[in-house]
């Protein structure tokens, strides 16, 4: 009786809040829009958020090599490939997936996906026995607040080698580039085959010589993109995508052979485990092939230990019904998960195939409507009514923790400001950024579904790519349902 109260509550503060409409269509295009505003490099002529202008564009060449291109991650000016590469995995991914009710923003989806692998196409080339991971000095970046344009910290170059191994790092640009050798394959038959060779090679790299990129990068890497689960769910996850990319048995083999049987409650750019056993579970769910059957299992234990009303859950949501993980940039979480979710919801409507979780029978409908509570939640319908996609409804965040949006743009103030210039006037300052950066997701409310928008709270209101490289697919997904 208790547990079936506790139940009720539950779904009833689920739903508490009312349906206000919602336009995932216009949602999905900012969300992909977003990504031309975290660009390094040259800017093609077609860009649209115009207040950003070219950087980095020397990037590299303290190794005598070129690596311009690629993504600033988050608020900051570096260049991590570590959460590149699952930004565009992720990305690429959900365009795989989605890419058929994308409509109009398929050929955008595409170009945000070019955008990354053209930069590690470089990185796997520029010079040999080397894989380059990184630009920028993470730690004199961030004494500074100045715009990407006008960088003038030092941009070290940071790479992995034979004797200084990055297993996860390398089997994360292996998936990167299988995953979007799979969106090029029909468009672009030649790049497509360029990206399958690169992940091909970068991945036997990543498994010849094993070892964390975090204990041969040190500092460089942690904290900020530290590889706190390890390199074993790269493997793993790299592997996944290459058996998707080849068909190749022996991709299946390794994973095999890695024992990692690990079914945590998240997904993330640090911890793979859950996204892997979802990608495999399609084989096993749509294709029938028994030998993906514990891949199946594996991800509807994870979705156990998500949905809410599971007796095998292990996931906390707050009063106002937002998943709820961890205390900093927790949107992240949210997204990756809600993109798991949604794609396991497809692959099952395929089949009408229904699991259980203990007493609880889960259909793609269950699924489904927990998924669309959290991209609901994000979107404004939320106790502060509040979208947290910047630049989507009339009340979103206005002072984002985000160096090129909240200093004045090249057109504005054509001088450069220094390092530290942009403190006092526009980091510590009430107002809001002079530059939206349209379509940005932030680290998003606290667990009591309070959100300040202080540009100072960055663990609160940073953006990041790999929040929006998940949401991709979610939108699109409930944008054509509604249709």
């Amino acid at each position: 009786q208790m547990y079936r109260m506790k139940v009720c509550v539950c779904l009833i503060l689920f739903f508490y809040l009312g349906t206000a409409q919602l336009d995932y269509r216009d949602a999905l295009e900012k969300s992909i829009l977003f990504f031309e505003g975290q660009r390094s490099g040259k800017l093609p002529p077609n860009q649209r958020l115009s207040w950003r202008g070219n950087s980095g564009a020397q990037d590299g060449s303290l190794a005598k090599v070129d690596l311009s291109g690629g993504y600033y991650d988050a608020g900051d000016n570096v260049k991590f490939n570590f959460p590149m590469a699952y930004t565009t995995t992720m990305l690429s991914w959900n365009t795989l997936e989605y890419g058929k009710r994308m409509d109009a923003q398929l050929q955008n989806a595409r170009a945000a996906i070019r955008w990354a692998t053209d930069y590690f196409l470089k990185c796997a080339n520029a010079a040999p026995n080397k894989l380059f991971v990184g630009v920028g000095d993470p730690n004199a970046d961030h004494k500074c607040w100045e715009r990407p344009e006008d960088m003038d910290t030092v941009r070290s170059v940071y790479y992995v080698s034979p004797s200084n191994p990055g297993s996860d790092v390398a089997g994360e640009m292996a998936a990167a580039l299988a995953a979007a050798s799979l969106v090029f394959r029909s468009v672009d038959p030649v790049y497509s085959k360029k990206l399958l060779g690169n992940a091909v090679k970068v991945f036997r790299f990543a498994v010849q010589y094993r070892g964390s990129y975090s204990d041969s990068l040190g500092s460089a890497a942690c904290p900020f993109y530290c590889s706190y689960s390890g390199y074993k769910d790269e493997l793993y996850w790299g592997a996944a995508w290459l058996l998707r990319a080849t068909n190749d048995i022996s991709y299946l083999n390794l994973i095999n052979t890695l024992g990692a049987n690990d079914v945590p409650d998240l997904f993330s750019w640090d911890n793979k485990y859950a996204g892997a056993h979802v990608l495999m579970s399609r084989r096993s769910v749509v294709g029938n092939d028994n030998r993906f059957d514990s891949f199946k299992q594996h991800a509807e234990d994870f979705i156990c230990k998500v949905l809410p009303n599971s007796p095998y859950t292990s996931t906390q949501y707050t009063k106002g019904g937002l998943l709820y993980k961890l205390p900093e940039e927790n949107l992240q979480y949210v997204t990756s998960i809600t993109s798991l979710l949604t794609t396991y919801a497809k692959y099952m409507a395929t089949k009408k195939h229904t699991f259980n979780c203990g007493s609880l029978v889960v259909t793609e409908k269950t699924i489904r409507s927990v998924a669309k509570r959290q991209v609901d939640y994000i979107l404004g319908n939320n106790p502060m009514k509040m979208s947290y996609m910047v630049g989507y409804g009339s009340n979103y965040p206005r002072r984002i923790h985000h160096r090129g949006s909240s200093l004045p743009s090249l057109a504005m103030h054509p001088q450069s400001f220094g390092c530290e210039a942009g403190f006092q006037p526009f980091y510590y300052t009430a107002n809001p950024n002079p530059n939206i950066l349209v379509g940005a997701i932030i680290g998003g409310p606290n667990q009591n579904d309070f959100f300040p928008d202080e540009r100072t709270d960055y663990s609160h209101s940073e953006p990041a790519t790999y929040i929006n490289a998940a949401i991709v697919g979610p939108l699109a997904y409930f944008d054509s349902s509604k249709r």
